[in-house]
């Protein structure tokens, strides 16, 4: 099993030995906190030694964890059950948003997309020797990153995550009652928990936030979770499930109109297909003068609209004005934070959708090509497991789980 490059450290100079060892960038945590608070990614020395400032008001009794970030990765996570004999796996699921947003704010899916069969499979045999090897009775949570067809393992918890709900929503199995089960002496094979759990459709989960409530807090998100609830979307595609999950978390995607796209240098490569297909779908694009060049140098038309530092009119005013109907910016750098941060919350008041990564942009072209191709069907969960569904389910498990955070949007 693979790791990420990683180290302990209780002093600046230990934090500092550790990172130029294994290089960086590096994702820099507090050990025992929940929600990844104080986690942060980090780039140099100098933001290392001011971070660890932070770590030791949030922490002061236990270690700093160093590992080395990947960038560029695409995130899993995986649910498994096991009775200390038998281990079933429950769900494999794939971030939408890059590695290095916190687990429960990004949006994902199930099963995988863009995961490739032969990691996936990876990831099931780890999760599973993971179960054996820590004799875990009742549910078990393993966080993995694919890197250049790499699998790195990068959390075990040998508890319930909450992605349990999601889980047991989608494959109409009630995980917290099975393991309540298993745990005062049940076996997986007396409650007839298959090996393979059913999962009829493509289910989407999509993170909440109270950015609208909270004034003067930025959208971008990262290693320390925001989100402060959970919606569903299932679908038979994974465009109309992320359709359906947009418009559950108050983020419906526009069928027409224009998109407005700031992003930073190191993104300019990877938004372009994107806007591409945008482009072709009859959208206007519309972006600032660095992107506006990028974009039009590589044959994607686009139209220049000012910097709010430039004057007026300027991206803001196309906000306000009702002129754009969507966002996708991603950070460029601290002389324009100002600018980014007041974009992003000008989309955000007037209720614009936005996108604030590479990957959710995708996601989000392949939801409107999904809307505007067909009318989505309603069907609650149950249909969708009776009419799909061959095989036996456990009896603990007939109903999905109706208690949880996770409220649905049926497809």
């Amino acid at each position: 099993m693979t790791q990420p490059a990683n180290g302990t450290a209780r002093s600046v100079a230990d934090a500092v030995n550790v990172a130029q060892r294994i290089g960086y960038p590096v994702l820099v945590r507090p050990s025992y906190v929940l929600g990844g608070r104080a986690m942060e990614i980090v780039y140099d020395d100098g933001s290392l030694r001011d971070y660890f400032e932070k770590a030791a008001r949030v922490a002061p009794e236990h270690p700093v964890l160093i590992d080395r970030f990947l960038e560029d990765a695409f995130e899993g996570d995986v649910d498994a059950i096991a009775d200390g004999r038998r281990t079933v796996i429950a769900g494999v699921m794939q971030h939408i948003e890059d590695a290095g947003v916190h687990s429960g704010d990004s949006a994902c899916v199930m099963p995988p997309y863009l995961i490739g069969d032969r990691q996936v499979a990876e990831m099931r045999r780890y999760t599973k020797a993971f179960a054996e090897a820590l004799g875990v009775v009742g549910l078990i949570n393993v966080q993995y990153a694919i890197k250049d067809g790499v699998v790195y393992v990068l959390e075990v918890n040998p508890r319930a995550s909450r992605t349990v709900p999601f889980v047991s929503k989608a494959t109409g199995v009630s995980l917290a009652r099975l393991a309540a089960a298993v745990t005062i002496g049940r076996t997986l094979d007396e409650l007839g928990l298959p090996d393979d759990l059913p999962l009829p459709g493509v289910a989407v989960k999509e993170a909440v936030f109270p950015f609208t409530k909270l004034p003067g807090v930025d959208t971008i998100l990262g290693p320390e979770m925001r989100s402060t609830g959970e919606v569903m979307g299932f679908a038979d595609s994974f465009g109309m499930a992320f359709a359906k999950a947009q418009i559950a978390a108050d983020g419906s995607l526009p069928l027409a109109g224009a998109i407005f796209v700031t992003v930073n240098d190191s993104d300019k490569p990877t938004v372009v297909p994107i806007v591409r297909r945008f482009h072709e779908l009859g959208f206007r694009i519309v972006a600032t003068e660095g992107t506006e060049q990028y974009l039009r140098a590589r044959g994607v038309p686009a139209e220049r609209v000012a910097k709010v530092h430039e004057g007026r009119p300027n991206a803001i005013d196309l906000i306000v004005s009702g002129e754009v109907q969507l966002l996708i910016n991603t950070p460029l750098g601290k002389f324009t934070q100002a600018d980014d941060y007041a974009i992003r919350r000008a989309a955000l008041m007037h209720r614009v959708p936005y996108t604030t990564t590479m990957s959710a942009a995708s996601a989000a072209c392949d939801a409107i090509i999904a809307l505007r191709s067909r009318t989505g069907s309603v069907r609650s969960l149950q249909e969708w497991h009776e009419r799909t569904s061959t095989e036996k389910q456990p009896h603990e498990a007939v109903k999905p789980a109706t208690g949880s955070r996770t409220p649905v949007v049926k497809a």
